[in-house]
C-alpha cells in the first residue's frame, strides 16, 4: 500500500510510543504522529478534531455522481441481447 507523506515532527517506534504514550497524545494535538513497526510506517495518531475534519461527509452519492465529469461522456451502455451460453453441469 502506498503511504502518503504526512507532515509530522516525529516518528515513533511501537515500543517508544507505548512507553511515552502521553507524549504521543499531546503531540498529536498539534500534528499527526507516525508509529512504525519493523521500520515501516504502521499507524498514525491524530487528534479528534483532525479526524472529524477529514472524515466529514461532503454531499450525497447522488450529488457526487451528478457532478462527475463522466456524466456528459458518450458511453455505450446498451446491454447485449445474446442468449446465454450452454454450460455442462
Amino acid at each position: 500500500m502506498a503511504v502518503t507523506k504526512i507532515d509530522t515532527g516525529k516518528s515513533w517506534t511501537a515500543a517508544s510510543a507505548k512507553a511515552r504514550f502521553s507524549e504521543v497524545i499531546d503531540l498529536a494535538q498539534e500534528r499527526p504522529q507516525i508509529i512504525t513497526r519493523n521500520g515501516e510506517p504502521s499507524v498514525v495518531v491524530v487528534s479528534v478534531s483532525e479526524w472529524a475534519r477529514v472524515t466529514v461527509r461532503q454531499g450525497t452519492l447522488a450529488e457526487f455522481l451528478l457532478a462527475s465529469p463522466l456524466r456528459a461522456a458518450a458511453l455505450d451502455l446498451e446491454r447485449e441481447r445474446d442468449l446465454p451460453r450452454d454450460v455442462d453441469l
